[in-house]
Order: structure tokens, then C-alpha cells, then sequence
């Protein structure tokens, strides 16, 4: 049988989770909290480069994604985004399109944190349509969450607002714990109090 990708929505038990523990409880402790200036994740450093380890050479599109997120989380910036393109590949391979959007989503937060805001806004937007058109809602959540995070750092404060809004009510329909809904209830109130405070200042 082929793995699950790792996403809140389909939440496989990785090759190398310990205990069995699920790829996305894994990555939830390794990030600590969300930086209320920048939005970005506050990582475990040491506890990111020993799951690292732990993955090895795995090559299944569930250890590939989860390296992504690793390696983008610990600013090893030029290998996510290799890993990101394998990923790509193989999920195209399969031939299962969510697979291959949520792909697609870890590769533009790879393009987020290089710097190249337009090209990953530009991927996020195609990736937003076709997961709410088939209606992938906690898909179309990541990928909205990560457009507006791309949008903040574009300083388009009320694009970015739109999108984490939306992402919050996707989760929400979708039944997502607490911890789910976290870094995009806390994008909402950051956003919030900068337009705020812009609005002050004029």
C-alpha cells in the first residue's frame, strides 16, 4: 500500500515515528510557538536535527515530505527544496492529485523562506483553487494559511487577513483539534493588530 502524505488531514504513522507516534504530533512538538512579529514557527532545533536523523534515507513520499519541513525549519534552505522536487516527482508518479498539491504547498513555503515571494504566492494561489474546488478544506487550509504568510511578508496586510481567516473556518468545518487551529488563529490577531495600528497612524 502507498503512504499517506503528512498533513493534518491524512496523519500516517511514519516509517520512523517512535512508538508509532503520528508525523504530525511529531513536528507539533518540534515546533514550540509562532513569532508574533515574523509569523514564523519557533523550532526544537536539536529536537528537528535528531528526527532528521532518525529519517535517514527513508524515500517514501511520507519521510520525503516530513524532511521538507525539517529541513526548511532548521534553514537548510537549498536541500528542502531538492527534497521538495523529489516529492513532487513521486507524488506526480502516483498520481494522486491532493498528494500532489500538498506537494506542491511544502515546496512554496521552501520558495517563502528563500526569499522568492512571488514565485510561492503564485504556486499557492493554483494550489488554493483546485484543493477548494474539490473540496480538499484542510488542503485548501494549508494552503491558504501559507498564501497569507507569504502575503505578510509582501506586506499586503489584508490579502494575508482573507487567507488566514479562511483557513481558520476550513479547519474548523474540517473538525481540527485545538493545536490545529493554533498558528492561524494567532496569524489572525497579528494581522489584525497591524492593520490596527496602521489605522491608528493615519
Amino acid at each position: 500500500m502507498r503512504p499517506e502524505p503528512v498533513t493534518l488531514e491524512r496523519n500516517p504513522i511514519s516509517p520512523a515515528a517512535p512508538l508509532g507516534r503520528p508525523v504530525k504530533d511529531i513536528i507539533l512538538t518540534i515546533i514550540t510557538g509562532y513569532d508574533a512579529v515574523t509569523l514564523r514557527e519557533k523550532v526544537d532545533l536539536p529536537a528537528a536535527a535528531e528526527r532528521l536523523d532518525d529519517l535517514g534515507k527513508l524515500r517514501s513520499l511520507s519521510a520525503l515530505n516530513e524532511k521538507v519541513t525539517l529541513l526548511r525549519l532548521l534553514d537548510r534552505l537549498d536541500e528542502a527544496f531538492e527534497i521538495a522536487n523529489q516529492a513532487l516527482r513521486q507524488a506526480r508518479f502516483t498520481g494522486d492529485r491532493q498528494d500532489f498539491v500538498l506537494c506542491r504547498i511544502r515546496r512554496a513555503q521552501v520558495m517563502q523562506f528563500q526569499g522568492k515571494l512571488e514565485e510561492a504566492a503564485a504556486e499557492l494561489t493554483q494550489c488554493v483553487l483546485e484543493s477548494e474546488t474539490h473540496e480538499w478544506n484542510l488542503t485548501a487550509a494549508f494552503a491558504r494559511e501559507t498564501r497569507g504568510k507569504v502575503q505578510f511578508e509582501q506586506d499586503e496586510l489584508e490579502g494575508a487577513l482573507t487567507d488566514f481567516t479562511a483557513a481558520v473556518f476550513l479547519r474548523e468545518k474540517a473538525g481540527a483539534s485545538p493545536d490545529e487551529l493554533e498558528s492561524a488563529l494567532i496569524a489572525v490577531a497579528v494581522v489584525e493588530s497591524f492593520i490596527g495600528e496602521r489605522r491608528t497612524d493615519r
